[in-house]
């Protein structure tokens, strides 16, 4: 019996160690197992998309209104703002379709997200408020996430890891927006429209924080903030590991290739995620070309993992980096399905009726590795430099829109909300602040003035505010202070703040305003990471490369 007991703690013992030794590895794989035990995918099944009774045919049809949202889309990564690879006769990925948005309508040239990462910023999407009203100011992620990016081998500037916080935030099912918060889907279904989902949602996973909870009659993609284009191991797959980057170790070992209908049980889709969302997404305009609909296709594209299709790899032949060549045989893919969502609505005769609106949910990401994705803009997502928050936006609504137009005024995600409930006429709600305004009016020199007197973003201890013209940016961490004059200056080369002290002054008192206006985080940030802004990730850098702390 005393051999039984000695024999088991020494096994005991042993595992322990190598538990410990091999802690972060374990951190990379726990959620994917868990994940997979507690919800196992099944085989590809056919999706059935619901439908309204049709539209009396005596009253008029109100517009159908359609959100297409990419994930990290760089601001150079369309043709329309350079492309992301060129070569000696153009543009080696173009984007026909996405560039169409804003030659059939309006090119917002001062388009800003609604975060500088993407949960916050489909919150600010979906209810037309800052994020940071309702304490919706982090990106869910698993604590696991968190610990192994905190115990990654960095070579210089290190993760803050805050493990006496790690009390203080619930489940990452529970890391949600709160039900009590009106989303686009809720509102539109008071006017009668049938309200569809595609892609990624990020906003919530426990039951009454789901999409079908908050306003969705049909949803289909997942609830986490990523996903598998394919399966890895696909001779019809090709992959791009960054293994410089914590977030992409992450990604592999826990991800899986998997959808599912409403909250139904995950299956594998039929084919490249991107192509199926889109495919989907015509299957659930058919269904609904009778009634008025609010479609939200928001396209996990080109977010990590790095995957794409074979085709769309062999295609881009004349792109020597294979990095770069699957990155940008993702937005050739992107481009498609958005190609085949406006394809739909011009085939079934819904082109005049329909607004369609074009956004990324924040900048391109520095831990892919590509200098140029964000171009002429600095920073990168996670950050307040413009490559973090200022977006490729266009909208398109033949008869209401001019083609061809732009507008040069800053406009924000928050402005979808109230954009699409003006053209539902559906009326805002009156019992909260809604930080959006209705665009259009604007764009046609209906209304007179700028849509905002200022625009603000926080996240942590980290908070920017744009006002006539000039931009602050305020950090923790360095203890530093940007100011920059973006008309004169809009890709935020000359630091103004030491040369006008009083500017300073008086927009951190706005800012300041703002900030005592919004909630407490719903739960703490348990890391804060730091980004170089001039480079990204996997480039090293050197003494006095300008970078900020994250905090998430």
């Amino acid at each position: 019996m005393r051999k039984v007991l000695w024999w088991t703690l020494g096994v005991v013992v042993v595992v322990g160690v190598v538990a410990f030794a091999f802690r972060g590895t374990l951190l990379r794989y726990v959620p994917g197992i868990i994940g997979r035990l507690n919800d196992p995918i099944g085989p590809t099944q056919i999706v059935t998309w619901g439908a309204n009774p049709a539209w009396p045919a005596d009253q008029p049809r109100p517009p159908n209104v359609v959100v297409i949202l990419a994930d990290d889309l760089g601001f150079n990564d369309i043709t329309l703002d350079g492309g992301v690879a060129n070569g000696p006769h153009g543009p080696l990925v173009p984007t026909p379709n996405i560039d169409s948005i804003a030659h059939d309508g309006v090119r917002f040239l001062n388009g800003y997200t609604g975060n500088a990462t993407c949960a916050p910023s489909r919150a600010a999407i979906m209810t037309g408020r800052y994020a940071t009203r309702f304490g919706f100011e982090f990106t869910p992620a698993p604590k696991a996430f968190s610990r192994l990016i905190a115990n990654f081998n960095y070579e210089t500037r290190k993760p803050i890891y805050h493990p006496e916080l790690e009390d203080q935030v619930p489940d990452l099912a529970k890391l949600a927006v709160p039900p009590s918060e009106i989303t686009i889907a809720e509102l539109l279904k008071t006017k009668g429209y049938r309200t569809l989902m595609l892609g990624k949602w990020h906003l919530g996973e426990a039951p009454g924080t789901r999409p079908t909870d908050q306003g969705f009659d049909d949803f289909v993609g997942f609830w986490s903030g990523a996903q598998m284009y394919g399966d890895p191991d696909d001779p019809n797959i090709v992959n791009s590991k960054q293994d410089f980057d914590p977030i992409d170790v992450f990604l592999w070992s826990n991800l899986t290739f998997a959808v599912r209908k409403d909250a139904g049980k995950r299956f594998t889709p039929g084919e490249y995620m991107t192509d199926y969302l889109a495919d989907e997404a015509v299957r659930a305009i058919d269904a609904n070309k009778d009634d008025p609909f609010f479609l939200y296709v928001a396209f996990n594209a080109p977010h990590t993992p790095l995957q794409a299709t074979k085709a769309d790899y062999d295609a881009l032949a004349d792109i020597p980096d294979h990095r770069l060549r699957v990155y940008g045989a993702m937005i050739r893919a992107l481009d498609r399905g958005v190609g085949k969502v406006l394809g739909a609505l011009h085939e079934r005769g819904l082109d005049d009726n329909t607004l369609v609106i074009f956004t990324s949910d924040n900048g391109g990401a520095d831990y892919i590795g590509l200098p140029d994705i964000n171009k002429p803009y600095r920073g990168w997502k996670a950050t307040f430099f413009e490559g973090g928050i200022h977006a490729p936006f266009f909208m398109r609504w033949p008869g209401r829109i001019p083609a061809g137009s732009t507008y040069a005024a800053p406009v924000a995600h928050i402005d979808i909300f109230a954009t699409a409930a003006a053209a539902a006429n559906a009326p805002l709600p009156n019992d909260r602040v809604i930080d959006g305004v209705d665009v259009i009016p604007f764009v046609r020199g209906e209304a007179s003035g700028e849509p905002h007197k200022s625009l603000y973003w926080r996240s942590g201890d980290y908070r920017t505010l744009i006002a006539g013209g000039y931009k602050l940016q305020v950090a923790g961490r360095p203890d530093k202070t940007w100011l920059f004059d973006l008309n004169a200056d809009p890709t935020e080369q000359n630091n103004l703040a030491e040369a006008q002290p009083e500017r300073v002054a008086e927009l951190k008192a706005e800012l300041m305003a703002r900030d005592a206006e919004m909630a407490k985080p719903l739960w703490p940030s348990l890391i804060e990471g730091p980004f170089y802004i001039d480079h990204p990730l996997g480039v090293p850098d050197k003494p006095g490369d300008e970078y900020v702390y994250w905090s998430n």
